[in-house]
C-alpha cells in the first residue's frame, strides 16, 4: 500500500491449481486411458510460472472514488478488461462502471506474469486480482471505522459507499488517502464467498463497448505521438526473401510525399505524409530479391516433407480390428482484423513502441538488443488490439518500426499491408494427423496419434528472453514444442492406452500459435474417426461418445446440445447433422452442426469465391467451470464457431513457387456471412467449478470436428484434406511484384 491519495494494494500469493472440476468416471467395460492433461496442462504449468510475481500487480483507489488497474495481458477483442474490472467490482464492492482497467507497459520484473495465450487470462489472474481488490476493501473499512469509531465489523462496503450504523455512509473516494499507507504491509483479507457474489457471473456487457461502436475506440495507428508518419515495407516475392539491391531508392525518394526511403533486415522501408503515398513508393520501388527460405516449393512438395517425417505406428494388436486413417490440414493465415502496426520513436539514447504485443516483455528484450540499447532505455506501451489469433504473440511489426524509426532518425506509423499478412505474415502450419484405433468387439483398446507439422514458432517463449532463446534452439525447439503439445491436449475417451506424438519439420516458414494452436486439426482428426468407429460398430454417434466419455460433467454437455439440436432428426439427402466433443484448460465443449451439401447449395453462385455447403444450424455447449462473465463467454463462442467453420470449410493459403496465392481477405475465404448459420443457439452450463477453466480457445476445435462429421455423414465421404474447398481456387492470384496490388476501385459495382 502506497501513500495517499490514493490506495494501492497488492496480492501476496498467485492462484494455486486446483484439479479439473467433473471427477473422473470411466464408462463400464470400457478401458481407462491415463491422461496426462489431469495432473498438470498447460494452463497449470503457466499459472505457476506466474505466481511468483502475482504479487506485483496492483489495486488503486483514488480520491474521486476511481478504481484503476493496469492488466498485465493484452486485450485484442476477448473482454478480458471486462472481466477484470467484474472481479474487482465484485471484490471491492464498487459499482462496475467505476472501475477502469488499462493495459500495463511491458515490465520484465514480471517475468512469466505478462504472456497473453492459452486461455490463461482469467484462470491464473482470478485470485490474485481479487486478491488486490479485497485488500482494498479491508483497508476502506479500516479507515471507516476509524473514523465512525465503530468496529470493521459492523460496517458494509456496497456501491462505493462504506456505510454503518446510523444511516452513516462515506465514498471510498474519500477514504483513500486515509486508508493508504507510507509503508508496505502485509495484511489478511477474506475473499467473497460464491453464494454472495453481485457481480461475478451475471451477464455484462463489454466496458469498452460504446467506445468501439462510435469510433472512439484507440488502437496503435490511431494514437497520437509527435511526428509518427505513416510507414510500409516493401517486401519480397517468396517467403522470407532478402533485399539485393534497390535499382532507385533516389527517384522514390523524390515522390510526392515520401519523406524517408531505407533498407532494414525485412525489406525496404519508405516513409510518407499518408499511408496511399507509402503503397505508391513501395510499388515504384525496383528491388532485386535473392531466395528467401521457402524458395520453390509449394503445397505438393511440403505435404511430401510431412509425409515422410511422420512417425510409425505401433504395430496393430492381434486379433483385433482398426480404423486408420490420415488427414491434411494446409497452411491458414493468422491475419487478424487490425492489419500487423506499431509506432516507434527511436532517439540515439531511448526508444518508445507502442503496439499490441501479448508478449511484451520480451519484444522490449529483442527491441533493446536490436537497437544497441539498454533495457532500461527502451518503453514498451501495450496499446488494445483489433484481434489476434494468435498473430500478437510476436511483434514483427514492432521490430520494423523500431528499426526503420532507427534508420530514418525520426519517429513511424508502420503499418502492413494486407497483403504483407497474408504472403509475409505468421500462418498456422501446414500439418498431416495420422489415426489408428484398435478395438475389439465393443471394447477400444488402444488410441494412437501421430501428427506431423511444419514447425510452428514458439520463440515468444513463455514471454521472456529466456524461454524465448531455449524455444529457438535447434534441439530445444522440439522439446518445447513437444511439452507444449502434451500439455495442451486431452484424451476426451476412455479409449485404452492412448498416445499421441508430435514431428516437426521445415522452419522455412514463419508459423504462429494460431487459435487453439494444435487443438482444431488433433480433435478434428479425432472426431472424424470416433464417427468411423461408431460405423464399424453399428452404432450411432452420438451414443458412441457418450458411453466412452470419461466423465460425468462432459456427458452433461454432449446430451445438452443433441436434447437442444434434436439429435437424429430425419434431414433430406444431402443434409445432415454432426457432432462433437473438446475438453481443455479445465473446460469443457460440445457442438452440434446441421450441413448443407446439396448441389444446389455448394454450387450456388458467389463472386470470386467458392461456394461450397453451408452450415445452416449451430447448437453449442460450454462448461468452464466457472463463467466469470456469461455474456463474454457466449461472444468468445461465436467467433470459435465461425473460425471452426473456416477451418472446415474455405479458409487456407495456397503455396506456390514459395509464395501464398492470396494477397486480401477478398480471397482468404474466412467464414462469410453467407456461410453463418441461420441458427445459432450458444448454452453456457451451470457452474461445475468455483474458479474458472480456459475459455478463448475452447470452441474452435469442437466447432471444425462437427462441421467435418456433418460433412462425412451428408456426403457419404470421409473428409481427409482441410479445408474441403481447398483444392478449389476460385481467384486469379494477384502479382507479387510489385508486392501491394493496387488497391481496388470497383466496390460501387458490388454494392447492394
Amino acid at each position: 500500500m502506497l501513500a495517499a491519495p490514493t490506495l494501492v494494494t497488492a496480492a501476496e500469493l498467485g492462484r494455486t491449481p486446483t484439479a479439473s472440476a467433473g471427477q473422473h468416471s470411466p464408462a463400464p467395460a470400457q478401458l481407462p486411458s491415463p491422461e496426462i492433461t489431469e495432473i498438470v496442462d498447460l494452463n497449470d504449468m503457466m499459472t505457476v510460472a506466474a505466481a511468483p510475481t502475482a504479487n506485483l500487480i496492483s489495486v488503486e483507489v483514488g480520491p474521486d472514488g476511481s478504481v484503476s488497474f493496469a492488466l498485465p495481458r493484452a486485450e485484442v477483442g476477448q473482454g478480458i478488461t471486462t472481466s477484470t474490472a467484474m472481479l474487482i467490482a465484485e471484490e471491492l464492492g464498487v459499482p462496475l462502471e467505476r472501475v477502469r482497467v488499462t493495459l500495463a507497459d511491458a515490465r520484465p520484473e514480471l517475468v512469466f506474469n505478462q504472456l497473453t495465450g492459452g486461455s490463461n487470462t482469467t484462470f491464473s489472474t482470478y485470485t490474485p486480482v481479487r486478491v488486490a481488490a479485497a485488500v482494498a476493501r479491508t483497508r476502506l473499512l479500516d479507515a471507516a471505522a476509524a473514523d465512525f469509531g465503530v468496529p470493521a465489523t459492523r460496517l458494509t462496503l456496497d456501491g462505493g459507499t462504506v456505510s454503518g450504523p446510523g444511516r452513516r455512509g462515506v465514498d471510498i473516494g474519500k477514504l483513500a488517502a486515509k486508508a493508504s499507507s507510507v509503508r508496505a504491509e502485509n495484511v489478511a483479507v477474506e475473499l467473497r464467498k460464491r453464494e454472495s457474489f453481485k457481480v461475478i457471473g451475471t451477464p455484462r456487457s463489454r466496458i469498452d463497448a460504446l467506445e468501439a461502436v462510435t469510433g472512439k475506440k484507440k488502437f496503435a495507428v490511431d494514437l497520437d505521438v509527435p511526428n509518427a508518419l505513416p510507414t510500409m515495407v516493401c517486401r519480397a516475392p517468396t517467403v522470407n526473401g532478402v533485399v539485393g539491391s534497390v535499382a532507385n531508392l533516389g527517384e522514390v525518394r523524390g515522390m510526392p510525399g515520401i519523406t524517408d526511403v531505407a533498407r532494414i533486415s525485412t525489406g525496404v522501408a519508405v516513409r510518407g505524409e499518408t499511408f496511399g503515398q507509402c503503397i505508391d513508393a513501395v510499388r515504384a520501388l525496383r528491388v532485386s530479391w535473392r531466395p528467401g527460405t521457402a524458395e520453390g516449393k509449394s503445397d505438393d512438395d511440403v505435404r511430401e516433407e510431412l509425409r515422410a517425417a511422420e512417425l510409425p505406428l505401433v504395430r496393430k494388436p492381434p486379433l483385433t480390428d482398426t480404423v486408420d486413417e490420415t488427414f491434411t490440414f494446409h497452411f491458414r493465415s493468422n491475419s487478424a482484423l487490425e492489419p500487423n502496426c506499431a509506432i516507434a520513436d527511436v532517439r540515439a539514447d531511448r526508444a518508445e513502441i507502442w503496439s499490441s504485443l501479448k508478449s511484451p516483455i520480451v519484444a522490449k528484450q529483442t527491441v533493446a538488443a536490436r537497437l544497441g540499447l539498454p533495457q532500461r532505455a527502451v518503453t514498451v506501451h501495450v496499446t488494445e488490439g483489433g484481434g489476434s489469433f494468435g498473430r500478437k504473440l510476436f511483434f514483427d511489426g514492432a521490430l520494423e518500426a523500431a528499426e526503420a524509426s532507427q534508420r530514418f532518425g525520426k519517429p513511424v506509423r508502420l503499418m502492413w499491408h494486407r497483403a504483407d499478412d497474408s504472403r509475409q505474415g505468421r500462418t498456422h502450419p501446414m500439418a498431416t494427423s495420422r489415426v489408428r484405433i484398435s478395438y475389439k468387439g465393443d471394447t477400444v483398446l488402444r488410441y494412437d496419434q501421430r501428427h506431423t507439422s511444419v514447425s510452428t514458432d514458439l520463440g515468444h517463449g513463455l514471454g521472456e528472453i529466456i524461454t524465448a532463446t531455449a524455444a529457438q534452439l535447434p534441439v530445444g525447439d522440439i522439446g518445447f514444442a513437444e511439452t507444449f503439445f502434451q500439455l495442451s491436449q486431452t484424451m476426451s475417451y476412455d479409449f485404452g492406452f492412448n498416445s499421441r506424438l508430435l514431428t516437426e519439420t521445415d522452419k522455412g516458414f514463419n508459423t504462429g500459435s494460431m487459435r487453439n494452436v494444435y487443438s482444431p486439426d488433433v480433435t478434428c482428426a479425432r472426431e472424424l474417426m470416433v464417427d468411423e468407429l461408431a460405423t464399424r460398430m453399428d452404432r450411432d454417434p452420438y451414443e458412441l461418445r457418450r458411453a466412452f466419455l470419461r466423465d460425468d460433467r462432459s456427458r452433461r454437455a454432449l446430451e445438452k446440445v443433441a436434447r437442444a439440436g434434436d439429435w437424429g432428426r430425419q434431414m433430406p439427402d444431402g443434409l445432415a447433422q454432426g457432432i462433437a466433443f473438446h475438453a481443455e484448460y479445465k473446460a469443457v465443449s460440445a457442438c452440434l452442426v446441421e450441413l448443407d451439401c446439396r448441389r444446389e447449395t455448394v454450387e450456388r453462385p458467389i463472386r470470386n469465391a467458392v461456394a461450397g455447403p453451408r452450415v445452416t444450424k449451430v447448437v453449442f455447449a460450454v462448461d468452464v467451470g466457472l463463467a466469470v462473465n456469461p455474456r463474454g463467454l457466449e461472444a468468445q463462442m461465436m467467433g470459435c464457431i465461425n473460425d471452426g467453420i473456416a477451418l472446415a470449410l474455405t479458409s487456407s493459403l495456397h503455396l506456390r513457387d514459395g509464395s501464398f496465392l492470396e494477397a486480401s481477405w477478398d480471397n482468404y475465404f474466412y467464414t462469410r456471412q453467407w456461410n453463418t448459420p441461420p441458427e445459432l443457439q450458444i448454452i453456457v452450463l451451470p457452474d461445475s467449478s468455483d474458479e474458472p477453466g480456459g475459455a478463448g480457445e475452447l470452441g474452435v476445435a469442437a466447432s471444425v470436428s462437427a462441421v467435418a462429421c456433418a460433412y462425412r455423414r451428408a456426403t457419404g465421404t470421409m473428409p481427409t484434406s482441410f479445408p474441403i474447398n481447398h483444392d478449389t481456387l476460385s481467384f486469379e492470384p494477384k502479382p507479387t511484384v510489385p508486392p501491394v496490388p493496387q488497391s481496388p476501385t470497383d466496390g460501387r459495382d458490388h454494392a447492394w
